[in-house]
């Protein structure tokens, strides 16, 4: 199984495809087109002409970013494709993060996936409607 990670190439069909895929609500097709044209930065995992996982970027692009609609279909769930995303999204903010500055990238992990963040250097916050609200900060020498 090989996979490819494209930047910015995120069809707003395949958005709304992976959101339902892994239990979240439809898009409206107008609103994911939006949505991808207007975020700071997206990836996209395809294997096989298939695209299987998505991460994005939205925030201020300078001092504040957050991680949004991380979906890996469950089917090629633990395969390392979510953690390649994640790590791709974070060398997309160190690159324009500024020398000697640092900046805070956020998420909203669904519940029961914090672990998998803590894992890649997010901290949890907890809150008692969904799950943890996590924080990684990333500072530039």
């Amino acid at each position: 199984m090989e996979i490819q990670y494209l930047e910015n190439s995120l069809s707003p069909q395949d958005f709304i495809r992976l959101r339902i895929a892994v239990g979240r609500t439809a898009t409206p097709p107008l609103l994911a087109e939006a949505a991808l044209r207007t975020g700071l930065y997206h990836i996209s995992a395809c294997c096989d002409g298939k695209t299987v996982g998505m991460g994005r970027l939205v925030g201020d692009g300078a001092m504040y970013w957050y991680i949004q609609d991380m979906a890996v279909l469950p089917e090629y769930q633990g395969r390392g494709i979510g953690k390649n995303i994640v790590e791709r999204l974070l060398q997309h903010v160190y690159q324009n993060t500024l020398d000697g500055s640092f900046t805070t990238v956020g998420l909203m992990a669904a519940q029961g996936k914090e672990g998998f963040y803590e894992k890649l250097g997010f901290k949890a916050i907890p809150d008692d409607n969904s799950g943890a609200g996590m924080v990684r900060y990333i500072e530039k020498k």
